[in-house]
């Protein structure tokens, strides 16, 4: 604000540079006679001579400015307006020598000399401003002036000794009276024009042309006062030789500001813009992108500097929101960048002042404290930031829930900045495994940590070198003892660790987003099997896939689905994809999403039901067709009347809404008995088969079937029945 009233302050003086000489008019035309009897009529004779040593004095400095200005510029207009100069200072200078020469002779010399810079002055500046710009190389710049050199020369010689033919018409003083009044009246219009002309390019650049007009409209005073002033030796023609001595510094100052002020200001705004462009790089160098707090960076930068500057206790905190990876993977970059915006509003709401918040890379937010009290403080730090992350984080049409893994590192004198961040980091990644969801770092964390690093990056290598495969386990009907549907389950052989279980590689490729690819080659070869058992002579069975939760954020969910299936040809129907209960906790979202998958023609499926902890209200909004009892209540069934009451619940709840129940882990006849009495309508477990390879089952399908009669055969069944 202050920069821009400074302009203001500076355009306001440079108009009153350019007024103030029309001002002084008004005393002179009102008390001319009056001031003109101030001096005798001698004082003016030595006024006039120190104007026009002035005059060469600024027109001789617009020829040297220019001529040294064009050596960088190399512009056209530069170097003619330099030789134009150079010859007005050229007849100021000859005309000043012949009037000191007091000859009566030579008189009529001064006037021609002055009607010829008045020409050429007017002439020259119209023709400068019209003729186009260009480039010239420097060796017109000795035509240029030697061309002016000359001319002047010549205009000498010719009214010094002027040819026969015109030496009456110069030496005329009538003719001479009557040409200079048409001289000035001839200058007075083109330099008009010259104004008109410089008016249509105001706005380009309005300062030169401002002072360029001022010019010209003062060299038309001039020329009035030169045509009132009869006699050279009195006010008004010294008032002209003001006025054109203050047009020649008007055009000097335009010349000026344009070759040197004007580059002066954009070397300034450049080196500002340099310098606001590296204040922006340095920021950027150390701050993230997305919530502009500081970047690992800086982080590890302070710790360097500040981490034994002191005895004071420190202290790092690592945050990162629980399975952000996924969550990253599937909403997409733009939403995901959005939601670590507003964690990073919600922790720097309730930050201490002395308390250090930075954002990493991979995610993670960072706090650096540089001088704890107590751990308490510590504790209470990590409780408010739990409490603030309460409300759900509103991304778009995404509501998510922002719960935080929290790790706290204390400082020892022996831990450099880096290793303190990395403790931080490993108890936070071992604080996501426990309820509180917050941990101070312990020793034994690092070695576990780097196991699970390693496993991650094997995970990216299994994927892309197949180590992965599918088994299926058969699901039973009781009501006809046909194997009509199969779940499809993962496995991971390693090439040196062997066989990796799925409950340690899933939850790792859930946290690094890998379960995006690897759920669609899961879905894509399920399917693909199920038509291939179709091709075989197998009846057609229904496969079910697991659904993971970053599966149900991803936003191409229902499409990818669609065309895993047209890609397969397998009918939609024979396709159940199974949820977990703890997904359903976003009951608007999923209801959308749900109804979207159902429209294909698939079912739905909750799996591990009863084991979850949001509403049950789900059941009726959602367009569910089958529930799945987890295998952790049919265990026990027949020693444990709570199991026992909570399985019969299910099923009658189920049956109520009409929905189909399998059971999960059935490994004895007496759970199997339960069941059956009970109403439930599929078996899955190892009292019937266990997950085997889908080439062994191709080859063993009768057997299995067999065995599932048999084992059903002591029971018995009637009615056939199929979901």
């Amino acid at each position: 604000m202050e920069k821009r009233s400074y302009h203001q302050k500076i355009e306001k003086i440079e108009v009153w540079y350019i007024a103030l000489p029309l001002l002084l008019l008004i005393p002179f035309i009102v008390y001319g006679n009056q001031l003109y009897g101030v001096y005798k009529e001698e004082s003016y004779i030595y006024l006039n001579l120190i104007m026009q040593i002035l005059i060469v004095v600024f027109t001789m400095a617009i020829a040297i400015h220019s001529w040294l200005v064009f050596s960088h510029l190399f512009a056209s207009r530069t170097l003619y307006i330099g030789s134009l100069f150079f010859v007005i200072a050229l007849l100021e200078m000859s005309n000043i020598v012949i009037f000191s020469a007091n000859a009566l002779q030579t008189s009529y010399i001064n006037v021609w000399l002055h009607l010829v810079m008045r020409l050429c002055l007017a002439i020259g500046v119209l023709f400068i401003i019209l003729k186009p710009k260009k480039q010239l190389t420097m060796h017109y710049r000795v035509y240029t002036y030697g061309f002016s050199f000359l001319f002047v020369m010549f205009t000498l010689l010719m009214l010094s000794s002027p040819p026969m033919s015109i030496q009456p018409f110069i030496e005329d003083g009538d003719w001479v009276i009557i040409a200079l009044d048409k001289v000035h009246l001839i200058a007075a219009i083109l330099q008009g024009v010259t104004i008109y002309i410089l008016s249509k390019h105001y706005k380009k650049t309005p300062k030169r042309v401002m002072w360029l007009m001022s010019a010209a409209l003062y060299l038309i005073i001039s020329d009035i006062f030169f045509v009132i002033g009869k006699d050279p030796n009195e006010i008004w023609n010294f008032l002209a030789l003001i006025y054109q001595f203050y047009a020649y510094y008007l055009i000097l100052k335009a010349i000026y500001y344009t070759s040197v002020e004007k580059p002066y200001q954009q070397l300034l705004k450049i080196k500002q813009d340099l310098e606001h462009s590296q204040q922006e790089l340095r920021f950027q160098a150390y701050h993230d992108d997305i919530t502009q707090l500081p970047n690992e960076r800086l982080l590890l930068k302070t710790l360097k500097e500040d981490l034994h500057a002191d005895k004071a206790q420190k202290a790092v905190i690592a945050i990162e929101i629980d399975r952000l990876a996924t969550i990253s993977a599937s909403i997409g970059i733009s939403y995901s960048n959005k939601m670590m915006k507003l964690v990073s509003e919600r922790i720097q709401a309730i930050l201490p002042p002395h308390y250090f918040a930075t954002k990493l890379r991979e995610g993670q937010f960072v706090v650096y404290i540089d001088d704890v009290q107590t751990q308490e403080e510590l504790l209470q730090f990590c409780f408010n930031l739990k409490n603030a992350m309460k409300k759900p984080l509103q991304v778009e049409l995404f509501s998510l829930n922002g719960n935080l893994n929290i790790g706290i590192a204390l400082h020892e004198t022996s831990y450099s900045g880096e290793e303190l961040l990395m403790h931080a980091q490993l108890a936070m990644r071992e604080a996501s495994q426990i309820p509180q969801r917050f941990l101070f770092y312990k020793p034994f964390m690092s070695s576990g940590m780097a196991d699970r690093i390693i496993m991650e990056q094997e995970l990216h290598k299994a994927l892309a070198h197949q180590e992965f495969y599918l088994e299926y386990q058969p699901q039973v009907n009781l009501k006809t003892g046909n194997i009509e549907s199969l779940e499809a389950l993962v496995r991971w052989h390693h090439p040196t660790r062997g066989f990796v279980p799925p409950d340690m590689f899933i939850p790792i490729a859930e946290e690094s987003g890998l379960i995006i690819p690897l759920g669609k080659w899961i879905l894509e070869t399920a399917c693909c099997q199920a038509k291939a058992w179709e091709a075989q002579g197998l009846p057609q069975m229904k496969v079910a896939v697991n659904l993971s939760l970053g599966q149900l954020f991803q936003q191409d969910l229902v499409q990818m689905v669609k065309g895993i299936l047209q890609q397969t040809k397998l009918e939609p129907h024979y396709l159940q994809l199974e949820i977990t209960e703890s997904m359903t906790m976003n009951i608007d979202q999923m209801t959308q999403l749900l109804h979207e998958l159902k429209a294909l023609g698939i079912q739905i499926a909750v799996d591990d039901f009863g084991t979850g902890y949001s509403s049950l209200s789900y059941l009726k909004d959602f367009p569910i067709d089958c529930l799945k009892i987890d295998r952790a209540f049919v265990r026990n069934i027949q020693h444990n009347p709570n199991d026992e009451a909570l399985v019969s619940m299910i099923i009658s709840m189920a049956k109520h809404l009409r929905l189909k129940v399998v059971a999960e882990g059935i490994e004895e006849v007496a759970q199997l008995a339960f069941l059956m009495d009970g109403g439930c309508d599929y078996i899955q477990g190892y009292l019937f088969s266990k997950p085997i390879a889908a080439e062994q089952l191709t080859e063993t399908f009768q057997e299995l079937h067999s065995h599932a009669e048999e084992i059903l055969g002591q029971f018995k069944y009637v009615e056939e029945y199929m979901i």
